[in-house]
């Protein structure tokens, strides 16, 4: 970006508009790009905490938040110590929704195939107790990936 590609602001400015947003465009014939500055109000700044439906249908999701939750020790007024705790615990969550929805077919792939074979294994025999205790366990876990 060559010296002509800026803007000169002061800090008195800067204090005074502080949602301004410099934009670029694509440069056309000439060498030098474009530049819009705006006053964006509708920049809240960063984006809330989201939660997905799903998240509550996970039977360890709720014991997952209020442990997380509880295990933040903020120290500050009360504002800053919530600021701080829900940028945690979008952390937190993040990492939970990634290690409980990746590869969520192979998953349900895997459950299939336990089910199948409990289900080969009942027609020739009969199950004992703590199988068919599994094949509830799986059947309820298959309904919870699949809605997932």
């Amino acid at each position: 970006m060559s010296r002509l590609d800026r803007f000169f602001l002061s800090e008195k400015w800067c204090d005074t508009w502080h949602n301004t947003i410099q934009g670029t465009h694509q440069r056309g014939l000439s060498d030098h790009v474009p530049l819009t500055l705006h006053v964006d109000e509708a920049n809240w700044g960063p984006r809330p905490l989201r939660m997905l439906k799903c998240w509550a249908d996970f039977p360890s999701y709720e014991d997952f938040v209020r442990n997380t939750w509880g295990s933040f020790h903020i120290q500050g007024w009360g504002g800053y110590v919530l600021r701080k705790k829900l940028k945690m615990m979008k952390a937190s969550i993040k990492e939970w929704h990634h290690h409980h929805s990746q590869n969520l077919n192979g998953k349900i792939t895997t459950i299939k195939n336990r089910i199948s074979c409990l289900d080969l294994k009942g027609e020739s025999s009969v199950l004992h107790d703590d199988e068919i205790a599994e094949l509830h366990e799986l059947s309820f876990n298959l309904h919870t990936l699949a809605r997932a």
